[in-house]
């Protein structure tokens, strides 16, 4: 099973760890664009803060994101399960894990990247502010820049089983499944449903969504869970006491789509 993820606005600090070592880092078919990237945004955040301000589309009390980036060569760096949290990584917890479950992360979490592209959780990245969003003057919009690169290392990536896709759009964007992956690929919308004069009603609430998200690969992780399917995710998922609503596909290549209703938000 792979497990994409998408990564957090807010970040823990690198940190006195060594620096970065891109030959460390998960699917090397990937250095030479995660090379081309990091050259950009280290060279525009070091010779012009208020355009790299603008271009990273950060509000004035996060001027200082911009020295952050310009010095990513020499930062500290800590496996990205560490750097990256927010309400997602916050439920899934990497840190608690036991040992088991901390080698089942390592080997399936793939957290997507407007700077790295891809990484897993376990390799050493320096903190750093860009998005998918972002649109460097060079290299242009990150999320078009992804896709070819991606394309030549995904598939391989995703082998021969599920393929859990939590991304949001923005970062789902750099790499779609095809074919017969696609097939094989399990997304998932949080959906809260609530009575309103007796009648329910259901919304997707964020902060819940992500949450949720985050307890459902934890669960996954805990247990020991290896569907190796779409059909057998719904059924692993059920098992683990979640609400969940899916139908197959209308047509072959596509993903699936499974809804995990909650009712409580916490």
């Amino acid at each position: 099973m792979l497990v994409l993820l998408p990564p957090s606005e807010g970040k823990a600090s690198s940190g006195r760890g060594a620096p970065l070592k891109p030959g460390t880092l998960s699917l090397p078919g990937l250095a030479e664009a995660r090379r081309a990237v990091l050259d950009e945004l280290v060279e525009l955040c070091a010779a012009d803060e208020e355009k790299a301000r603008l271009v990273l589309g950060l509000s004035e009390g996060l001027r200082g994101e911009v020295a952050k980036n310009a010095g990513l060569r020499t930062a500290g760096a800590r496996p990205a399960g560490e750097i990256y949290t927010g309400v997602l990584y916050d439920a899934l917890d990497l840190a608690s894990l036991d040992a088991a479950a901390k080698r089942r992360a390592a080997r399936s979490l793939l957290v997507f990247s407007g700077l790295w592209g891809a990484v897993g959780v376990s390799d050493k990245i320096p903190s750093y502010r860009c998005s998918m969003g972002v649109k460097l003057p060079g290299l242009g919009a990150l999320g078009a820049f992804w896709r070819t690169p991606m394309a030549s290392v995904m598939p391989e990536a995703a082998g021969d089983g599920l393929v859990l896709d939590l991304r949001s759009s923005a970062y789902a964007a750099a790499w779609k499944p095809k074919g017969e992956v696609a097939g094989r690929t399990a997304t998932v919308r949080v959906l809260h449903a609530q009575l309103v004069d007796g009648v329910e009603k259901r919304s997707v609430v964020s902060h819940f969504n992500k949450a949720t998200k985050g307890r459902i690969v934890r669960s996954l992780l805990t247990t020991g869970a290896r569907p190796e399917s779409p059909a057998e995710l719904v059924e692993a998922l059920r098992d683990l006491g979640h609400v969940v609503e899916a139908e197959p596909p209308a047509k072959v290549g596509r993903p699936w789509a499974l809804d995990v209703v909650v009712r409580d938000v916490h």
